[in-house]
């Protein structure tokens, strides 16, 4: 560089007319934006999903009206009035009366109440036991893998309405069993598909420092290889609810579910669709609750693939 370049330079520099503008005491080695952990980054596109937004905030619109509902009214569910029966939606009763005079609108939030409680129970057992299953099987391997996708192929190809009929019999009519008779060969499928995942991973680093540290099975199960499924397997639950709750719901339409006095959506579409064709509402609103309750975790489940799935993470 010559003499006359340097001093050029130096002249530049010295110059007022270049100046640092809103970086004053910032340093290009710092970080501009917080590192995400993978479960912030998880709730941040779950949150750009529109749709499963909205389908989180009905279903919480649904369970805030099941439980908060018969409180507004104060009717009673199983209250009789032969005077008031079959009465259309008015203001003392919004979704108006049943044939035998009960508020409908009560009645609904109480069975909408038993049908996701059933949904709830049946999810948790099949997760449970599938998911113990599924990565036992799955990091054993041989014998044991073995002997438990044969009894998966057993029970996964029992009847199952067949099942639920004799277990109906056997423990008579009841919740526990209705529970028992839908968890039986529902976690066959999940235990599968953690198996599945499984052997994708137990060959992981991590995994093989912890059995050469002698960790048990049950830990390396419970701390390493089920948090690394815990995504698939949570669409699979949210998949799984609205199942169970549409199950429940035939089974009550066709005599096998919960018992009277007590109700549920299917009981209520069941009884309605008796009177179908001179008090439509008495079915309507049942299988309106039904549905829109099956929408909304379809869109959370649909959400949560998306959000949990690592090839479209930014």
């Amino acid at each position: 560089m010559s003499t006359k370049e340097v001093v050029m330079t130096e002249e530049w520099n010295e110059s007022d007319d270049f100046k640092r503008v809103g970086t004053e005491g910032l340093s290009g080695e710092d970080i501009g934006q917080k590192s995400l952990t993978y479960w912030a980054d998880v709730w941040r596109r779950f949150r750009e999903n529109k749709l499963a937004i909205f389908g989180l905030i009905l279903l919480g619109v649904i369970v805030v009206i099941l439980f908060v509902g018969p409180l507004i009214t104060g009717q009673d569910y199983q209250l009789i009035d032969a005077s008031i029966k079959n009465q259309g939606p008015s203001s003392a009763h919004w979704f108006g009366t049943d044939d035998m005079g009960r508020d409908l609108f009560t009645r609904v939030c109480v069975g909408g109440r038993i049908s996701i409680y059933i949904g709830l129970c049946c999810t948790l057992v099949m997760f449970v036991i599938g998911a113990l299953l599924g990565a036992l099987s799955g990091l054993k391997g041989g014998l044991v893998d073995d002997i438990i996708m044969r009894i998966c192929e057993f029970i996964g190809n029992l009847p199952y309405l067949i099942i639920v009929v004799i277990l109906s019999m056997v423990l008579g009519r009841s919740m526990f069993s209705l529970v028992f008779a839908m968890s039986l060969t529902a976690w066959v499928g999940t235990a599968r598909m953690v198996r599945g995942q499984i052997l994708q991973i137990k060959e992981q680093d991590y995994v093989q420092a912890a059995t050469a540290l002698g960790a048990s099975t049950g830990r390396i199960i419970v701390k390493h290889l089920l948090p690394n499924t815990l995504g698939i397997i949570m669409v699979d639950i949210t998949m799984s609810v609205p199942g169970f709750i549409f199950s429940e719901a035939f089974l009550s339409y066709i005599g096998l579910g919960v018992r009277p006095p007590e109700t549920s959506w299917g009981a209520l579409a069941s009884a309605g669709q008796q009177q179908l064709m001179f008090y439509p509402h008495e079915l309507f609103f049942p299988c309106l609750m039904i549905v829109l309750t099956m929408l909304t975790f379809h869109l959370i489940g649909d959400g949560l693939s998306d959000a949990l799935d690592p090839k479209l993470r930014k």
